[in-house]
């Protein structure tokens, strides 16, 4: 049953974060381009979260060089929290609940990925040496 487990949350994780990376390859990077030029960071910056919202996805989903694919997924997290969600970072949403509950999830799950991999039900294998 760890393995089902360990594909459920691949898919949760590489599903929801993709969706993100489709909505700004249809719709462009403007916002992202943004945050990085107000933060003093050089613009190509910006172009990284194609990695960490399409690339590192797809081999999370697939689970293929899992562990490393889902690090980037949580530094890309920790980028968007940095650039965007500061002055939510220690409030509480009008539901009581953490302002920023879901990039924490987001960020957990892919932390929690990295350190028990793919599994067996992926491309890489159980015992595939980035899973």
């Amino acid at each position: 049953m760890a393995d089902t487990g360990k594909l459920l949350l691949r898919l949760a994780l590489g599903l929801m974060i993709i969706l993100h990376g489709i909505s700004k390859v249809i719709n462009g990077l403007g916002p992202v381009v943004g945050a990085v030029e107000k933060a003093g960071l050089p613009q190509p910056i910006a172009y990284l979260a194609y990695v960490g919202e399409v690339l590192a996805p797809l081999l999370v989903i697939v689970g293929f060089w899992t562990r490393p694919a889902a690090l980037v997924i949580a530094i890309n997290m920790i980028f968007a929290v940095a650039l965007v969600h500061t002055s939510q970072f220690f409030t509480l949403a009008k539901t009581g609940g953490w302002a920023l509950e879901l990039q924490g999830m987001y960020f957990f799950t892919a932390v929690a990925i990295s350190l028990l991999g793919a599994g067996r039900y992926s491309l890489g294998g159980a015992t595939g040496r980035w899973n």
